[in-house]
């Protein structure tokens, strides 16, 4: 049965309103596939009964519930390869030289999604481990789904997963194999803290960062709101830190504090100088 207008209406503020996500009229098809998927899971009628009891709900749960369902967490590891070609080739050893008096190095990965972005970064990190003896590496991940954080503790990949991006050679070295699928290495999990962000809401306190990862999130933002999180991450940043967006996002066009930064792979941003 396809959505009605009026509950379209009433999940687009409802995402809105607790994740900032913005469903413009033609995502309905989206809306109806996923929460039709979590009717059934929930074993009620229909999407007109869910949102009545969404309208209705005096608990979290239920909220918590749409939001998982209806965040996007397509994701793969090395996805889209460049920027962590950039990330071992020429920041991290940018870093290592500018933080070698106080040897650390404090990284953020802003969507972390079903994990495989983070520990990709993780295994990047790990590569490099004989530059980074004794070093201490503050490494946060943040994701507004709880359902996906709780993916990303465990680590568990299936077959197609781990078949898309990564590197055959690095599977054995960083999975163990689990039932009929793939976990990663209890070393690569604790090197992540896994932490529960809505980057539209008041932000936490975090230490400044070295590098921050916002890829594949902001293209659900309105300018305003993308505004806003770009003014929050400059302020976060490191002044000669690096920001790693999407293909199609562009902070400078929000923010002229922010400028390009090009490598021979890919490109990430940097805050002008003062």
């Amino acid at each position: 049965m396809p959505i009605q207008p009026s509950d379209f209406k009433y999940i687009s503020e409802f995402i809105k309103n607790a994740s900032g996500i913005v469903l413009q009229p033609g995502k309905e098809y989206l809306v109806e596939n996923r929460l039709e998927i979590l009717s059934r899971n929930l074993k009620l009628e229909n999407i007109e009964t869910l949102v009545k009891k969404l309208q209705q709900a005096t608990s979290s749960d239920l909220s918590q519930k749409v939001i998982d369902a209806l965040t996007t967490n397509e994701t793969s590891f090395f996805r889209d390869k460049h920027p962590f070609e950039s990330l071992k080739k020429a920041i991290l050893p940018d870093i290592i030289k500018k933080r070698s008096a106080i040897k650390q190095i404090n990284i953020w990965c802003a969507a972390s999604s079903s994990g495989q972005e983070p520990y990709t970064i993780a295994m990047v990190l790990k590569e490099m481990s004989y530059l980074l003896e004794n070093w201490k590496i503050n490494f946060i991940a943040s994701d507004i789904s709880e359902e996906m954080l709780e993916r990303c503790r465990q680590g568990i990949y299936t077959q197609m997963e781990v078949g898309r991006g990564l590197p055959p050679n690095l599977l054995p070295k960083f999975f163990s194999r689990h039932q009929n699928s793939w976990q990663v290495k209890p070393d690569l999990r604790k090197m992540i803290d896994f932490r529960s962000f809505n980057l539209c809401k008041q932000w936490p306190f975090m230490p400044s960062m070295d590098i921050i990862f916002l890829r594949h999130v902001l293209v659900y933002f309105n300018d305003s709101m993308k505004k806003e999180i770009f003014g929050k991450v400059r302020r976060l940043l490191k002044p000669d830190g690096f920001l790693f967006v999407g293909s199609g996002d562009n902070p400078e066009i929000l923010d002229k504090n922010f400028i390009r930064k090009e490598f021979s792979t890919s490109a990430c941003y940097k805050i002008v100088s003062p």
